[in-house]
């Protein structure tokens, strides 16, 4: 196997956090008078910043995957499931622990906000998830391989089935993860879709890595599949529903933004894997790989956790575009320097956590 390491994962990775900051900012402190639909620039933004929860999604089940497999290439396969189950408890931990208003809390004050499902908890179920279904295709990697592409394709397939979905007779703190109805930002389905394709593709880049011409390839494969996908899915979905006459297949196409987007997200990984060579500066593989402090930062001073005092609050929906780009563009830079520099979320908490795991096990 070729141990060549995946740059364009991190370049990826950086991109996709990149753009979730500056979409957080913007959209959170923009004028609603400039939210003008019918403005190119504003379009172009929303498509754009559209696209970026999709390629973080994906982006985290190739690399979980395509380290596990590498694991089982290495014999240290049982090890990295224990990573990835703590990571993935590790990652649902943190994203409620950013809703917890403590101090509302500590003057009596007890809301249900706080279970409310963001990407963090989505993530985190999803990489257990995988690592489930990998269990259950009895760690064969063929068998495995096909039945994340199916899983994915029928989440994405099935969508209009859950859509309005408000289950009432389970615990809110599940069915937060089913459900919008309760102030959740995402759900597990559709959103464990992106996740599953992710690591079907790790798959092929595992199998086919060392293989000749397979960068070339997989780079073509992902444009074609790609335009298909964002310009013709909805038409074959239609097409299928005729021949077939299964209502399902009509209302996945009225309303498809699942397929399209994975479209974009594969047009996304093409242009980062032929660029690979020009892009893996320090810095940006840097980022790539601080993308859980970066996102805990910046949601702690947009969002105000903890204290309930964020942007959202001091500065509010008040900035012209010109100020929020300006604004946008600074706070990438005080992001990632506090990330760099001041903060280790992530390897400190993530250690605290494991010997708690270990001390739990014995």
């Amino acid at each position: 196997m070729n141990s060549e390491r995946l740059y364009f994962i991190d370049i990826v990775r950086a991109f996709a956090i990149l753009m979730m900051l500056q979409g957080h900012f913007i959209d959170t402190l923009l004028s609603i008078e400039y939210r003008d639909v019918s403005s190119t620039a504003f379009k172009i933004w929303s498509y754009f910043r559209g696209i970026t929860a999709p390629t973080f999604f994906t982006i985290s089940g190739l690399i979980f995957t395509y380290l596990l497999l590498k694991a089982k290439e290495k014999g240290n396969e049982k090890l990295r499931i224990k990573k990835g189950i703590i990571r993935g408890f590790f990652l649902i931990g943190v994203g409620y622990l950013l809703r917890a208003p403590i101090f509302k809390w500590l003057s009596g004050k007890f809301t249900t906000y706080f279970l409310a499902v963001d990407v963090l908890q989505c993530i985190g179920l999803s990489l257990i998830l995988v690592i489930l279904v990998y269990i259950i295709c009895f760690k064969k990697n063929t068998i495995f391989s096909l039945s994340t592409l199916l899983l994915g394709i029928l989440i994405f397939l099935t969508e209009p089935l859950y859509r309005n979905l408000n289950p009432e007779n389970i615990p809110l703190i599940f069915s937060n993860y089913i459900s919008k109805n309760n102030g959740s930002v995402f759900r597990i389905i559709p959103w464990f879709g992106y996740v599953s394709l992710g690591a079907f593709l790790a798959t092929l880049f595992f199998k086919n890595l060392s293989k000749n011409n397979f960068k070339l390839i997989t780079i073509i494969s992902f444009i074609i599949v790609g335009f298909i996908l964002i310009f013709y899915s909805s038409y074959l979905l239609a097409t299928i529903s005729k021949l077939t006459d299964i209502q399902l297949f009509i209302d996945s196409a009225s309303y498809n933004y699942l397929f399209t987007r994975f479209g974009n997200v594969l047009l996304y990984f093409a242009l980062f894997y032929a660029f690979e060579n020009y892009l893996k500066f320090p810095l940006v593989l840097k980022i790539g790989q601080k993308t859980l402090s970066i996102y805990v930062i910046h949601f702690i001073i947009i969002y105000g956790s903890f204290t309930g005092y964020g942007l959202n609050r001091i500065i509010g929906k008040t900035l012209n575009p010109t100020q929020a780009v300006v604004g946008a563009i600074l706070f990438l830079f005080i992001v990632c320097f506090i990330s760099f520099y001041y903060v280790k979320t992530n390897a400190f908490l993530y250690n605290n956590l494991r010997k708690l795991f270990d001390k739990v096990k014995s």
